[in-house]
């Protein structure tokens, strides 16, 4: 890949990487991770096991999202210097190097761009349903159509 090419990619991702910040906000998850760790930190805590399990459960996941996305914003900064170093070095395997940590990091931040589209209040839950009507003509289409309105249905409860 060229350098121009690497630096592209490399401003593109920024882009996509300062869109999901800003879905995410990151100001106000840290915020809540705060307040999490204060409502874990209360010494009876676990006279209420369902509420305590629930507490560790959302800082848990707030610092997880907090982390992922600090560290893809890390590795997205070292890019450029990773290419500067693999031109002065003028070593074809340093570019390789470089080559394979972007699309490392691209890979990285393509699922992170997913998982925030799928960030609603149950989307923690993993679910995928996949319908096809195939080979059988009109019946198969009207059959698939009743099972997705079904599953619809059945989701909005």
């Amino acid at each position: 890949m060229a350098a121009r090419e690497f630096e592209l990619e490399i401003a593109a991702l920024s882009g996509t990487l300062g869109s999901i910040e800003k879905v995410i906000d990151l100001p106000k998850l840290r915020i809540a991770a705060k307040k999490l760790e204060e409502a874990a930190g209360v010494p009876n805590l676990w006279d209420d096991p369902e509420a305590a399990q629930k507490v560790t459960s959302q800082l848990s996941r707030v610092q997880s999202d907090i982390n992922r996305v600090s560290s893809l914003r890390q590795r997205l900064d070292d890019l450029p210097v990773l290419l500067e170093l693999a031109r002065g070095e003028e070593d074809q395997s340093a570019l390789e190097d470089a080559g394979k940590e972007l699309d490392s990091v691209t890979k990285a931040i393509s699922e992170l761009e997913v998982q925030t589209l799928l960030s609603g209040e149950y989307d923690h839950r993993d679910a995928l349903v996949t319908i096809r009507s195939e080979a059988g003509g009109v019946d198969a289409a009207d059959w698939a159509e009743m099972v997705s309105r079904m599953f619809l249905r059945y989701c909005e409860i």
